[in-house]
């Protein structure tokens, strides 16, 4: 009865205001306060300076206009550093507290708190959460301007202002509630997915588990890939890919691959195609087929980026995800994580640009921001547990990124022992975190507290599309969800796992 009674212990009021006075030299409460149960209002973002672009939308749950219940909401400003200004909230339940917290992530370059619906997703189930801004804001520029001359906030971003948000929050936690937090978790997709990945390598005693979506932690590499694959077409016009052309290579691959006729593809990795079979014949071009050099904008759209040695420098895309036009434009926006972040040159000239000679000094000056570390034996002895997911219709972040993070980790550790820390599920038709047309809506939340809390290893979740009613179940990677054979193909009931 002690233990029940501990575990929906009340968090007063007077609790709440006592957090206020527990500012350090590196932590200013800037708020506490008790905000009654209701519809939670996303705070409008600062104010911006003239043409600065509000930051990217996050990967996470949408913000419901559903009611959260009373709880003491903490605005606090991190400072590790003289030139660091991390804002992050934490969210403490007044009532029936669960004894847990779950700290939510982030998507693109951050700049805000983007996670408000998974923290009120949080605060409904009994958890205290938190979120940051990942230490800088709107006003410190568009995208990745806020590193000019700030090499502080690029270690902000990349993990500080997660870390200490989470230490920082048990430290309050412990005030608030009179006893620390019993697991701590972590949830995010995107960015939100590096920074799990780089929350569970480098600091593996943070989180009791983590859920990481379509990881973007090789951000260098993908961002400067992009940015490699602009300068390739501009250099080589006659790889362009028009329109048509792109929907005569996404059209061939779907009328081959798509068995089911789904309009997308259950398991793209058990379909190949040949796309030299599109080569015009005989030097006659026409929008019917591809000349050579745009067989090599192709293959280099589903191939990945490779240097002169033809090491990938990021994979490229998912069979049955569509080849977008590819334009050769002699004006291109040079991206913040290569001119700002490696060069520090806001004028930096994409004809400079060799990418055997650079993606070294990239790597050198910025590598640390990428989270590819496979080894999670630390993380595994604190009792860790890592869910990931993606989708395999993500056009934003090829999912073959989260796949070759798994495999790494198989890699590293061998089957066994990634399988007790690590488990990945793969969803058909997902686009980036959400939406799509495949199974999109599952519960990692509650499949990770199964897992961590009563050592019950997920098989399969559950997944639905909410807008279709099509519902299939998840397998952990690398089995996948296989038709029956007979019965209508948008119940889950006519599919199994099964290894490939």
């Amino acid at each position: 009865m002690l233990i029940v009674a501990l575990l929906v212990a009340a968090a007063t009021p007077t609790n709440c205001e006592a957090i206020r006075t527990l500012s350090t030299p590196q932590t200013i409460v800037m708020s506490a306060e008790v905000v009654p149960a209701g519809v939670f209002a996303p705070p409008p973002p600062p104010p911006a300076r003239a043409g600065v672009a509000p930051p990217a939308a996050a990967g996470g749950a949408p913000v419901a206009r559903e009611p959260i219940p009373q709880h003491c909401r903490v605005k606090l400003t991190l400072k590790p550093t003289s030139d660091s200004n991390i804002y992050s909230e934490l969210w403490l339940p007044t009532d029936n507290w669960n004894g847990k917290l779950l700290v939510v992530g982030n998507g693109g370059f951050a700049g805000s708190i983007q996670g408000y619906g998974d923290m009120q997703v949080a605060l409904r189930l009994g958890y205290a959460t938190a979120a940051t801004d990942t230490g800088h804001n709107v006003n410190d520029g568009p995208n990745g301007v806020f590193a000019l001359g700030h090499p502080e906030k690029i270690v902000d971003f990349a993990y500080r202002a997660l870390h200490d948000t989470t230490v920082e929050s048990k430290r309050l936690i412990k005030t608030m509630y009179s006893r620390p937090a019993q697991l701590s978790y972590y949830k995010g997709c995107s960015t939100g997915g590096r920074m799990g990945i780089m929350a569970a390598t480098r600091f593996p005693d943070d989180y009791d588990g983590v859920i990481a979506g379509a990881l973007a932690n090789r951000h260098i590499h993908m961002h400067t890939a992009g940015f490699a694959r602009q300068v390739v077409l501009a250099r080589n016009p006659d790889m362009a890919i028009s329109p048509e052309k792109a929907q005569l290579v996404s059209e061939a691959v779907m009328n081959k691959c798509d068995t089911l006729h789904e309009g997308f593809l259950n398991n793209p990795q058990q379909c190949t195609f040949d796309f030299s079979t599109l080569l015009c014949k005989n030097g006659a071009e026409s929008n019917e087929c591809l000349t050579q050099p745009q067989l090599k904008a192709v293959e280099m759209f589903y191939g990945g980026i490779k240097n002169t040695k033809g090491e990938v420098i990021f994979a490229g895309q998912m069979l049955g995800n569509p080849v977008t036009p590819l334009r050769s434009n002699q004006t291109i926006n040079v991206t913040d994580t290569v001119r700002i972040w490696a060069f520090q040159d806001a004028n930096y000239d994409w004809r400079n640009f060799d990418l055997d000679r650079d993606m070294p000094i990239i790597d050198q000056k910025i590598g640390f921001v990428d989270a590819t570390d496979p080894d999670l034996k630390k993380f595994k002895a604190h009792g860790g547990k890592l869910l990931l997911y993606a989708g395999w219709g993500d056009t934003g972040i090829t999912p073959k990124n989260t796949v070759e993070y798994y495999s790494s980790v198989v890699k590293k550790m061998g089957q066994k022992d990634a399988e007790d820390v690590a488990r990945l599920f793969m969803v058909p038709g997902m686009g980036h975190c959400r939406g799509g047309d495949g199974p999109d809506t599952f519960d990692t939340i509650g499949t990770l507290e199964k897992w961590r809390e009563k050592g019950q290893a997920p098989m399969t979740m559950a997944a639905v599309n909410k807008t279709s009613g099509l519902s299939r179940p998840l397998c952990a990677y690398p089995q996948y969800a296989k038709y029956k054979g007979t019965g209508d193909r948008k119940d889950a009931a006519n599919w199994a796992c099964t290894a490939p």
